[in-house]
Order: structure tokens, then sequence, then C-alpha cells
């Protein structure tokens, strides 16, 4: 490709390479725009586009997108976008609560300062103003309406305090899936709630699981709630070209130029200039893991676990269904995954589940194990008795719980006895439709990994339930979930 200095019309114009947004009756976005150039705030071409695909309305006056994704590299002026739906908020839609979040409070208070620049410069604006909070982790902007801007850092897996009428989460590549489902009841009680989730790509060291799904609703174009723009580079584009560097900033020859991004490609490694300054995603993170001909392979209608039967717990977000799987060994020494699917429905709570769980272990003594990740949901429904020792609460039921390195331990063991033919299946639904959705996130820097969702809508329970059953069936000596005596010789049977 022959490199140019100068791209042209592409400086500063360039378009989306991935948009996704709903289809409206109305939109709101040159209101957005007029105020906010009327307040000194010159927004560029890139920035309006967002708010084209953020900022419609359907016929009842609603927001078409309830979330907003907007994926760009660092420096092209996400901060400026973020002030100009603020301020739209409180000027223009009549929000009560604004929310902006971020992974650290120092990218916060980047908003924070620049807000308060503009209300300073300008004194129409400062005459609607009641009160500014600047003590450092507790700033605010209340109005004299009572309406109100807060700055947070994202505490670990906590969502409290995040009921607002628009939350802006900066970051959002450093935003957990406890966090995000924490947060996710408290805007659902709004009547017109919007969530903007801006970041770049996650590194393999980053819990990006949310962006990453919201990301890939945006590829996908499914979603009639959800608006998705993305600046990015071509994995197969020339790193080297400055109209590759174009394409993927649509600030440069505005915010960033051509020495700054020379600098950065010199200092980089291939891969750290491609996620950085190129916003190219790593695809592996929203396909599914387990090859579809390879878990086709692996059903047999006759499977059964006769022998070091375990079964595997996993909960949905809040709590709003559950997944029983067990594990065993074949009589041909192979290995059994199963799915209790009677009673997996998604939206059934799990009142049922511990009684369910009762009835089975009674049935069949022989079940060796009740595992589960204490990391998850389900610790809502446990209690530790004694140090390292949990249960389900309000019965004598012991849950084994898994480490970390086990649990990434064994989703790789379920990958790999799928693919090399030693874990079966009986093709049930639920659970093919949870292995052929489950995507796979990083632990940190262990190269160890776990499932994760490919998108909001998939339910992978089932196959972390199996995993879970299968790391409990495989164990040395896991804890009994019972201490009832003999086994009956029986074999369990879930579905």
């Amino acid at each position: 490709m022959t490199k140019s200095l100068h791209v042209g019309l592409l400086e500063g114009q360039a378009p989306p390479r991935i948009r996704h947004a709903p289809s409206v009756r109305a939109n709101a976005w040159e209101d957005v725009s007029d105020l906010a150039a009327s307040l000194g705030l010159q927004l560029d071409a890139w920035q309006e586009e967002v708010l084209r695909a953020a900022m419609g309305e359907r016929a009842d006056g609603r927001w078409a997108a309830r979330q907003v994704g907007v994926s760009t590299p660092r420096q092209n002026g996400k901060t400026m976008l973020i002030v100009a739906r603020v301020l739209a908020g409180l000027l223009l839609f009549d929000e009560q609560i604004i929310i902006v979040s971020a992974h650290r409070q120092d990218t916060a208070r980047e908003v924070f300062f620049r807000l308060v620049q503009i209300i300073e410069d300008n004194p129409s604006l400062e005459s609607r103003v009641d009160f500014i909070a600047r003590s450092e982790m507790r700033e605010f902007i209340r109005m004299k309406t009572g309406q109100e801007v807060r700055f947070k850092a994202r505490s670990s897996g906590s969502g409290r305090g995040f009921s607002c009428d628009c939350l802006l989460l900066d970051e959002a590549q450093i935003l957990n899936a406890a966090a995000w489902s924490a947060i996710l009841p408290t805007m659902s009680a709004r009547p017109n709630p919007q969530v903007w989730l801006l970041g770049t790509p996650p590194t393999p060291q980053d819990d990006g699981e949310v962006f990453t799904r919201l990301r890939h609703v945006g590829v996908e174009g499914k979603e009639s709630r959800v608006a998705y723009l993305e600046w990015s580079a071509e994995p197969t584009d020339d790193f080297d070209d400055p109209a590759t560097w174009a394409k993927a900033n649509p600030a440069y020859g505005v915010r960033i130029d051509y020495e700054a991004i020379a600098a950065e490609r010199a200092a980089m490694t291939d891969d750290q200039f491609a996620r950085e300054r190129l916003g190219i995603w790593d695809e592996v993170a929203v396909k599914g893991v387990i090859p579809d001909p390879a878990w086709r392979e692996q059903a047999d209608a006759t499977s059964l676990a006769v022998d070091r039967i375990a079964l595997g717990v996993e909960c949905g977000p809040d709590l709003a269904w559950a997944s029983v799987a067990l594990a065993g060994q074949r009589a041909d020494g192979d290995w059994h995954i199963e799915l209790d699917e009677d009673q997996h429905t998604k939206g059934r709570g799990t009142a049922w589940l511990v009684p369910h769980l009762e009835s089975l272990i009674s049935a069949n003594p022989q079940i060796r194990a009740v595992v589960v990740d204490v990391a998850g949901p389900v610790a809502a429904l446990l209690e530790q008795h004694k140090p390292g020792r949990w249960r389900f609460k309000n019965t004598r039921i012991e849950a084994t719980p898994v480490k970390v390195a086990e649990l990434g331990a064994g989703c790789s063991r379920v990958l790999d006895g799928i693919v090399t033919g030693w874990l079966w299946h009986i093709d049930q639904p639920q659970l093919t439709a949870a292995a052929l959705a489950a995507g796979k996130r990083a632990l940190g820097d262990t190269g160890m990994w776990v499932w994760s969702r490919k998108t909001a809508e998939s339910d992978i329970t089932p196959i972390q339930a199996a995993t879970l059953a299968l790391i409990g069936a495989q164990m040395g000596r896991p804890r009994k979930p019972a201490r009832k005596a003999r086994s009956s010789g029986k074999v369990v049977i879930l579905s």
C-alpha cells in the first residue's frame, strides 16, 4: 500500500466502520449539537454522528436506544461527547440524575472539570447552578431545579447508587459482569433511562465481558434498543499507512496528528498498536469457543454416567434463573455431562432450586459433590458455616466451592473433552445452545480463561453448570453433599 501523509477529506471525517442504530420517529441530535455550540463546545463530525445514532426517539417519546456503545481509540474526544450529553440531559431533557462513571476517578474528574469550565465561562448557565461540590472523590453539580450530575469511580462489582436517568460509563472495557448486573436493576425504575458505554477494545487482562457483548450486538445488528458505533481499522489494513490511522481515529488531523501516532507506532508492539490506536478488537472474544461440528459429533442419546457422579449449580444474573447439571464417568471410561433441562427455565427464579437439590440427593446418595462458584450469583443462596465450608442456607447440603484456577482448568477440560472426543452429552437443546453461545474471557495474565457470553441475550449457565459438575466428578476427594448413608446403587437421571 502506498503511504500517504495527506489523506485528504478523511481527516476528521472518518465514518464508523461498524454502525448499528434503531429506527426512530424523531431525533434530538441537532438540538444537542446546537446547545453545545451555544455554550462554546463545537462538536466534531464523529461526535455528531454518535448523537445522531443515540438521540433518536420512539413514537411514545422514549429513547429508541436504551443502551449506546461507542468504541474509538484514545484521545479522539470521548470526554467532549460525554460533556455534550450531560448538558443536554440537564438543559433539554429534564433528566433529574445523571451519573458519569469511570474505572478510575481521574477519568470521571476530567468530565467534571470540563463541565465546571463551561459553567464558569457562561454566566447564564452559571446562574442556573445551585452548588458545585469540588471535594475529591465527591464531586457533583446541583442545579437550582434539583437536578444533579454525579461523578463516580466504579467499585469492584458494586452498582449501589447508580439509579439515574442517564448513566455514562467511560472506560467500559473495564466493566465486569458483576457490576453490570448490579447496575441494570437500578435503572429499570426510571421512566426513560439511557446507558452509554464508551471505551476502547479490552486487553487480554481486562474484564471486558460487558463491552464485548454490547459490541457483538452491534456487529450482528439485530437488537432494536441498542446503538453501537465503532471506529477501527481492519486487521488486514496496513498499520504503517496514515490512511489507516485516519480511518480508525475520527479526530485524526483535528485532535491527533501524524507525529503523535508515528511515535506510538515506533514505541508499541503490533498488538498494542492495533488495539490502542487502531481500535482493532480481539475477535476471539465474540466467537464461540466450542466448535459446532465437534459438539455435534459428541452427541450420544444413549450416553449415561454410572460412576463418580457430581452436580454443578450456576445461577443467572440477579438470581433470575438457575441451572443444575450432572457429570460423571461412563461405563467405557469416557465422561458425560447432562443438563437438568426440565428445571432450567429462564426467568423462573431460584425458589425451586434447593428443594430440587434435596430431592435429587435424597434419591441418589451416590452423588459425590454439589459444586458451585462462590464468586458468582449463587453465593446469595449459600452460607459459610465453617472456615472454607459452605452449604445451602437452611439445609445440610454441603457445597464444594471451586477456586479460580480450578474453574479455568475445568473450562479448558470441557473444551478439550469435546474436541478430542472423550466428553459426551445427549444433545439437549438448552445445553447445546449454551455451549455454542459461550465465548471466553481471559483470567488476567495467567493464560487461563472462563466462559463468557457472546451477547446480552446469551444464556450460558447450562454449560457453566456442566463445567462445575465435571470438575466435581473428576476431583480426587470432593465433599459429600449430605451425610446420608449408603448408596442405593441408583443412577441419576436428570432429564
